[in-house]
């Protein structure tokens, strides 16, 4: 087909990505609200969010990268938030942390009650710099902290988000981490 300007899209690459990767993720949560994510086809994801097969394709490797994709989006606005101010205490760090998942609970709820919190996994090792090469006191204690907090998360969207968050990151601290 011969290019015109009618037939040539407006958008940048990086714009016509971002495009199907919002709609293709507002699709996905949709659909997440009714059924399971075993249950959601890839032609059906798409149907949805107006997108074809291979924009899915060109942008995701699964249904489970989508929700990584947006954990990380979010998780964007806690960072931002947390390098505002340097010196920040463990606890101001966890207040933060669980006050940004009370402003998103309609989101973790659904990952909660679908059982994709396990997709948080990677962003808490994440923000606790776990690496194997650090030396290993460093590294187990990271870990020890890391997945102390990830099952203090789960359990916290387990039980319903009844805590607040600064209940929380007061309760974590009176654990001596």
């Amino acid at each position: 087909m011969r290019q015109t300007s009618k037939n040539i899209s407006p958008f940048s690459n990086e714009a016509r990505n971002a495009y199907v990767i919002e709609h293709i993720t507002d699709a996905l949560l949709k659909l997440l609200r009714d059924k399971p994510i075993g249950d959601i086809s890839i032609s059906e994801l798409c149907d949805l969010a107006g997108t074809g097969r291979a924009s899915f394709y060109r942008n995701f490797d699964s249904k489970e990268d989508i929700l990584r994709g947006y954990i990380h989006k979010i998780f964007k606005e806690w960072t931002d938030e947390a390098n505002k101010k340097e010196g920040r205490t463990l606890s101001e760090l966890l207040g933060l942390l669980f006050a940004h998942f009370e402003k998103h609970k309609d989101f973790y709820s659904l990952l909660n009650e679908r059982n994709l919190i396990y997709l948080l996994k990677d962003v808490i090792i994440e923000l606790c710099e776990l690496k194997p090469e650090q030396c290993k006191e460093e590294a187990y204690a990271r870990a020890y902290v890391a997945y102390a907090l990830y099952g203090w998360v789960e359990v916290w969207f387990q039980r319903g988000m009844r805590e607040s968050a600064e209940e929380i990151a007061g309760m974590f601290k009176g654990q001596g981490l």
